[in-house]
């Protein structure tokens, strides 16, 4: 989205659950929804494109997180395509470096990446390696990769704004999995010591990880509470519900209470493409040459509904 304000609009909170709430509901365009889902299809698509050059890839994450980054870069941040480094724009930091993927298929959407060099997705000299990197792409704002540390940095560049009296917002986007770091819970709390309310903490809760269910290498449930414990602002919704997201990321960016906030996003490995979904072994995943055309057409399939 270019520089500026977006339109109002808030999901009704049945949608959007939370542990307190501080604004009243409405509704939501019909066609600024449509617009998302359509950015969304997109994204799914693209990554799709990306991952077929390599026959492998983090393809369950990219298909599961797509709504949400369809959300942000087709509706909520503040930027400039033809200036990634504008200093006003609103900073989305990519935590878990390995969603990639859908990371360079939301900049194309967002028109900060040509859509035809996602086609070198890995590739030798391209600028889109296979976990996202600052150094190489632009649009990308942290080397991620490195678990657990992605909230921390959030906490700086937030502090920073604030000191320079800047309105833009940070976004960290964290994976389930990283709340098993104790380094996250450490920045959570700086955070709400320092009453972060330019700071918004995105959580792909798909309760899968390297070697099984998150929920099953360590409890973490209920994730709402242990936020609202640390002092931050709690939303959950399902995170493949557009309008759910919508409501809530509207809701977190205009609240008055001074504190950070965070929306746990309930996603599905695999989103939108059925085969995909039932996959026993999703966190990396192989496709084989004939199921790409497969993959795609279940998208289309998907969307057309």
């Amino acid at each position: 989205m270019s520089s500026g304000t977006f339109p109002a609009g808030n999901q009704p909170k049945e949608d959007c659950e939370g542990m307190s709430t501080d604004s009243a509901p409405h509704a939501i365009d019909p066609e600024r929804l449509e617009r998302i889902r359509e950015a969304a299809y997109r994204i799914r698509q693209n990554a799709l494109v990306q991952a077929e050059v390599q026959g492998q890839g983090y393809i369950g994450q990219a298909l599961d997180i797509a709504d949400v980054l369809a959300v942000l870069y087709a509706d909520q941040l503040r930027l400039e395509p033809a200036d990634p480094e504008w200093e006003g724009r609103d900073r989305f930091f990519l935590s878990i470096g390995h969603y990639a993927l859908a990371l360079y298929a939301a900049l194309a959407e967002a028109k900060v990446l040509p859509e035809e060099e996602l086609a070198t997705y890995a590739a030798d000299d391209s600028r889109l390696p296979m976990s996202a990197m600052r150094t190489y792409t632009p649009g990308v704002e942290i080397s991620g990769g490195s678990l657990g540390h992605g909230l921390t940095i959030a906490n700086g560049a937030a502090m920073g704004l604030k000191r320079k009296g800047s309105d833009a917002f940070v976004y960290n986007l964290l994976s389930d999995g990283e709340l098993g770091e104790g380094s996250t819970w450490e920045a959570a709390a700086v955070a709400a010591h320092h009453g972060l309310d330019n700071l918004i903490a995105i959580v792909d809760f798909n309760d899968q990880q390297a070697d099984g269910k998150s929920t099953d290498m360590l409890s973490m449930e209920d994730a709402g509470a242990k936020w609202e414990a640390f002092g931050w602002f709690v939303r959950r919704c399902d995170g493949n519900d557009i309008a759910a997201v919508l409501g809530c990321l509207e809701e977190l960016r205009t609240l008055s209470d001074p504190r950070p906030r965070v929306l746990i996003a309930d996603t599905q490995l695999g989103r939108g493409v059925d085969f995909l979904e039932r996959r026993e072994k999703l966190h990396f995943m192989k496709v084989a040459p004939e199921e790409w055309e497969l993959a795609r057409k279940a998208l289309e399939e998907d969307f057309a509904r």
